[in-house]
């Protein structure tokens, strides 16, 4: 398949995506990514495993993105705790494509570059050499406890873990060393990337009044209201309203429509209206790093599509921020085909994710063969 480079102004944090024992996938070469990189498959083949992968390696795996990933997903063990009540804690089994707890089991994250790939590790006792156990020597490891081994670069962390079998010994319930992970951060660990996620639904109102507190009164508010009018020409101004002055409870975001005498909630717009400022003000609060999107289409019609991927290419390439979405539509993979070869200085990418007999396979068009399958009709999804 043929590749099409344009030039960008700073380097990407990630230009190349592999994945290695995550979750559904066993292993995943994305050779080359852009600015905007839009990720089709069908349902099932990996799409949203690769933009938890992205955020891992932004947070350089840290613990908290760890736990919300699996707290995302309801994937706990249910254990008693030393009172003998119910008490759920984070599987870091299910992170794990393969889970022979008689491996040492792996996770890879990064891009080709070996130095910057980050490594996450979980170790069973019977794995453990002599000398580890001196890391933890207020633990007995007889108890069960695994190791959590993170590696990034050239700096390395160890942590205890318990499992749901050790769970059953009331000693180790009594030691639950989860409950110190939050001392695990060291002053040398390298800065995480900053990293907006957006998912397939919906923002609430809280998370967009958090956005738009960053933005309010500056360049990004004025972007962010243009961005609004690729859906609602008639938009002038978004005010975020409380009932009253002294509390952010029952907060609503307004605007004001030309034509109108009073501004109305921007919800009654219409979903699209709200995933497009939702997207617009997650660009603004990522400069320098990470948005990812998931299923990237909800909500905006198909005639919008390709002013929406022109405000998403324009805006990541000017705030620095590198985008990774996931789609299902053809209408998203068209306008996104359009938006992306009429821009000269943003790189657009088009990834396909395909399952094959040996492990899922990533596809790369080009804008030339975007455009010629959006002519065509033919199937790139």
């Amino acid at each position: 398949m043929p590749t099409y480079h344009k030039s960008t102004n700073t380097p990407l944090h990630l230009p190349s995506l592999s994945i290695g024992n995550f979750r559904g996938i066993e292993n995943l070469e994305i050779p080359r990514l852009g600015r905007v990189t839009l990720i089709a498959g069908q349902n099932g083949v990996g799409k949203t495993t690769v933009l938890e992968a992205v955020r891992v390696y932004a947070a350089r795996g840290h613990l908290r993105v760890l736990e919300e990933l699996l707290h995302q997903r309801e994937e706990f063990i249910d254990v008693f705790n030393e009172d003998d009540g119910p008490e759920l804690i984070p599987d870091l089994t299910a992170l794990f494509h393969e889970r022979d707890p008689t491996q040492v089991l792996t996770i890879s994250i990064g891009p080709s570059d070996d130095y910057a790939m980050l490594a996450i590790e979980l170790l069973s006792p019977s794995t453990w050499t002599k000398e580890q156990p001196e890391l933890f020597p207020n633990l007995n490891i007889d108890d069960g406890v695994w190791m959590l081994k993170i590696r990034f670069r050239n700096k390395e962390l160890a942590l205890p873990w318990v499992g749901i079998d050790q769970f059953q010994n009331a000693q180790a319930r009594h030691r639950n060393p989860q409950r110190t992970w939050s001392r695990w951060l060291t002053e040398d660990w390298p800065e995480p990337i900053r990293c907006q996620t957006f998912g397939p639904g919906l923002s609430s109102t809280q998370d967009l009044t958090g956005l738009w507190s960053n933005v309010a009164l500056t360049d990004d508010e004025d972007r962010t209201t243009e961005a609004l009018r690729l859906l609602h020409n008639g938009i002038e101004r978004v005010a975020i309203v409380a009932p009253t002055q002294r509390t952010r409870r029952n907060q609503r975001v307004l605007v004001k429509v030309v034509g109108r005498e009073r501004p109305v909630p921007l919800k009654s717009l219409g979903d699209g209206v709200v995933r497009v400022f939702a997207v617009a003000l997650a660009l603004a609060n990522s400069k320098n790093g990470f948005l990812v999107i998931d299923e990237a289409e909800n909500g905006i019609h198909h005639s919008a599509q390709r002013n929406f991927w022109n405000m998403v290419l324009r805006t990541a390439q000017r705030n620095n921020v590198q985008v990774l979405a996931t789609t299902h539509s053809w209408d998203c993979v068209t306008g996104f085909a359009q938006a992306s070869s009429a821009l000269n200085d943003v790189e657009g990418i088009l990834v396909r994710l395909e399952d094959h007999p040996d492990g899922i396979r990533a596809v790369e068009y080009s804008e030339a063969d975007l455009m010629v399958a959006a002519e065509q009709r033919i199937e790139v999804r």
